[in-house]
């Protein structure tokens, strides 16, 4: 009977079938056999910046957060959070009952959906959607129901009118995603105006995962969902000092939201980590008052290596998105006679020592995101430029 059960029943928990090891997992190892670069999986290959990084190491010496913090995260950052939200966007927070810390912002999505959600609730989510999405809505008992973002004068759209028409006396809760992964769309203000009009229409609560909300380019702005009239009491906020600051294996997030909300989703999140990066939670509130031109070249940055492999790739001969935000690069690769993104991915790094992620595991309905791939450009400017240069052998 050794490795054997005693039920017939599968070991995995049904909710969780669905879910086996991820494409990231697959597509990183597929790097590392064959050699390749990876544009997969969205780390930067360089750190953060220094002053940050010793601010981490003085904390450690110091004593601070070597053991476990407070629940709702060390002062120093609740303040940090609040003060970040009030100088860029206008809104106010208490930071001792307002602002929650998390383990990134996948855990804190996972403890609003945990918090927030009950069996039979129905949850709007953008498809693509990040994969965690839909685990945690898995997990929490909800139901998935995807609104699709459609490829439309050369970026992905929201349909207002599916979105209206997605809600049912059932629907609890909309998880939003702007700057959106993987698409780079940046919602406008006329689409979360109307976003915010439909959540006080019909009750609904709103989770927004805003962790690139310091990466939009061109005309794009970033407007917190939150600012918008009726929506403070009824949305979660998340964010995350990760992608702002090149620092992921961090795993620094928060939730800002009313007193009721935070309590519901400290809650749930308490009895997942509990408390986690302390003296880490002490860097990144040093890290969120840096002046704006910290912010300004950071994105100024991405911009200019956005636009070296946006380039590389339509030389190389696929459609682009452009994003507006974010760090990835959707691809369309129809007009290289492919029309498997998955079957392209997992070929690519023998064809030409690169890897990417295919989109269509983001989507409920696979064929609609079957011939788009994603590519990450938070990597070094020679590393993006070798790997333009090995792409656009598929068009020789």
């Amino acid at each position: 009977m050794t490795g054997m059960t005693s039920s017939s029943r599968p070991l995995l928990n049904r909710r969780l079938a669905e879910f086996g090891t991820t494409i990231f997992a697959e597509m990183s190892a597929l790097a590392l056999s064959t050699g390749s670069i990876n544009l997969g999986q969205g780390f930067p290959d360089t750190d953060g910046p220094e002053e940050v990084r010793e601010a981490a190491v003085r904390a450690l010496r110091d004593g601070r957060g070597n053991q476990y913090p407070p629940g709702p995260g060390v002062p120093e950052l609740r303040a940090a959070v609040v003060a970040h939200q009030e100088r860029r966007y206008g809104l106010s927070y208490d930071p001792d009952t307002e602002v929650l810390v998390t383990a990134g912002a996948t855990e804190a999505i996972a403890a609003a959906l945990l918090a927030l959600v009950e069996p039979g609730d129905e949850v709007i989510a953008l498809e693509p959607y990040y994969d965690s999405y839909a685990a945690c809505i898995a997990m929490a008992g909800g139901t998935r129901v995807p609104v699709t973002l459609r490829p439309h004068d050369g970026a992905f759209r929201l349909d207002l009118d599916e979105l209206r028409a997605a809600v049912t006396d059932r629907t609890r809760l909309l998880l939003l995603n702007t700057p959106h992964n993987p698409t780079g769309t940046v919602l406008t203000r006329a689409e979360l105006t109307a976003i915010a009009e439909l959540a006080v229409e019909r009750d609904l609560l709103v989770v927004t995962d805003e962790v690139y909300e310091h990466l939009v380019f061109d005309d794009a702005e970033h407007i917190p969902l939150a600012s918008f009239p009726g929506m403070r009491e009824r949305t979660v906020t998340i964010s995350s000092a990760g992608k702002t600051y090149s620092f992921t294996g961090w795993k620094v997030g928060w939730v800002t939201a009313s007193p009721a909300l935070v309590t519901a989703v400290r809650s749930a999140k308490q009895y997942l980590t509990y408390v986690s990066a302390g003296p880490f939670q002490y860097a990144v509130a040093e890290a969120l008052s840096l002046p704006d031109s910290y912010f300004d070249d950071f994105r100024a940055d991405m911009l200019a290596k956005r636009n070296i492999l946006a380039g590389g790739l339509e030389e190389a001969g696929f459609t682009v998105y452009r994003p507006a935000g974010t760090y990835f690069i959707t691809a369309d690769i129809r007009p290289l006679g492919e029309t498997d993104g998955i079957a392209f991915c997992r070929t690519l790094p023998e064809r030409a020592g690169v890897v990417a992620i295919p989109t269509a595991v983001f989507y409920d309905h696979r064929d609609q995101g079957a011939p788009f791939v994603r590519f990450a450009f938070c990597k070094q400017t020679h590393v993006l430029e070798e790997a333009v240069t090995r792409l656009k052998t598929l068009s020789v």
